[in-house]
């Protein structure tokens, strides 16, 4: 009989708040070693603890004021006319963005995509599409279109109307505004060569499109304080994208540099248990919500930085597919024996395998991190570090 009855064990660790230039090692490594003396269990070599992007920028002091954005932005695209296209709808993630941005130019032509943003947020149903025999893939709406055709849509979590939200943004700052609603990269060419590109994940196909079809100048979000601007915040590789609102003109950006800080946190805590334990720096999870339909990944990746450890992705055998065919036969003890028996003697890649089809085929990194940000959440519960107990044990250990 296996005695194993328990699997992975997720556990929330609550530690003080963070602020600018704290030892985020040194107290992450206390906190998991105090939550275990406290709830009397052990760490155990390949445990997972997680620590949220939000502390570990907070610790760094990564932040940048609108003023900072609005100098980049006029330096690198001129301050006249730009097409600001594909941004999400969001008051947290890219409201202040817009605003430092609207900030540097005269005039903002924004091109929202439609039905949704890039990540799920809604400006009007499928169904209403339908209705009105629109096509969103060739039609370009202007506002007026819009307006006449769906009027005011608000998001079913926020009660924001992001379209006025926007505008409102826009030319609070003095520039104007003036907002299409496309999904082709090239249709903002007809009003402005030089373009500022908002999406996240299809960044790059958007530049290459752009680039392709005739714009002067094509930068991302990637672009905009990807070094420091007036001595504020930045981040060399995503500059604003994964940034956060952190009060009406300021942003919390993207930790930076943070592989010497998984190391140190995975050596102080062998050094007080002898384990080796795996560290990660995780952002947004990468799932989505089937009744808001709003895909969480709204930072540019899930693992900001991760010890060696996590690198790869799973080599598992899908159990249910040994009991309906290989072992049919057999049930009981036979059963389980023949199973850990092919767990124990399992390829060290299994792709391409049947036993192995159905098994989630992603990174590691992704996958432990969508269940850390499930388990932290973003309120109020205090856990901004996730242990993870288990999670590389199988049926046979």
């Amino acid at each position: 009989m296996n005695n194993n009855t328990v699997g992975t064990i997720v556990r929330g660790i609550r530690c003080p708040i963070i602020r600018q230039g704290d030892d985020l090692a040194q107290i992450v490594a206390d906190s998991v070693l105090a939550a275990s003396a406290q709830g009397n269990f052990n760490l155990r070599d390949r445990d997972v603890v997680s620590v949220t992007e939000s502390v570990a920028a907070r610790a760094q002091g990564n932040y940048a004021t609108i003023d900072d954005i609005a100098a980049d932005v006029k330096k690198k695209l001129g301050g006249g006319t730009v097409g600001v296209i594909f941004p999400i709808l969001s008051r947290n993630r890219f409201s202040v963005c817009l605003k430092g941005i609207a900030r540097g130019l005269k005039k903002v032509v924004l091109m929202l995509s439609y039905p949704s943003d890039e990540v799920g947020n809604e400006l009007v149903s499928l169904d209403k599409l339908d209705a009105a025999g629109v096509n969103p893939y060739s039609d370009v709406l202007t506002l007026e279109k819009y307006r006449a055709l769906f009027g005011e849509n608000l998001h079913p979590f926020t009660g924001v109307d992001y379209v006025s939200e926007y505008e409102k943004i826009v030319t609070a700052e003095g520039a104007e505004c003036e907002i299409i609603f496309a999904n082709n990269p090239r249709v903002i060419l007809d009003y402005t060569k030089t373009v500022l590109y908002c999406d996240i994940h299809t960044r790059a196909r958007t530049k290459r499109i752009l680039m392709a079809s005739g714009a002067e100048l094509a930068l991302g979000l990637e672009d905009l304080l990807n070094a420091p601007v007036n001595g504020g915040g930045y981040n060399e590789s995503y500059g604003l994208l994964g940034s956060n609102k952190a009060g009406d003109d300021k942003i919390k950006l993207f930790p930076r540099d943070c592989k010497p800080l998984v190391d140190e946190i995975q050596r102080k805590l062998h050094d007080a248990t002898g384990k080796q334990i795996e560290v990660m720096i995780y952002g947004d999870g990468a799932f989505k919500d089937p009744v808001g339909k709003i895909w969480e990944l709204a930072d540019p990746c899930v693992s900001v930085a991760n010890t060696a450890g996590l690198d790869g992705t799973p080599n598992e055998i899908k159990l249910k597919y040994l009991a309906d065919n290989d072992f049919a036969e057999l049930s009981g003890e036979a059963l389980r024996s023949a199973v850990e028996k092919r767990i124990k003697a399992k390829n060290q890649n299994l792709v391409g395998d049947m036993a192995s089809q159905g098994t989630t085929p992603r990174r590691l990194t992704d996958l432990v991190g969508s269940l850390c940000d499930l388990t932290s959440g973003s309120g109020d519960k205090g856990t901004p570090i996730v242990l993870v107990q288990g999670y590389f044990d199988n049926y046979a250990d």
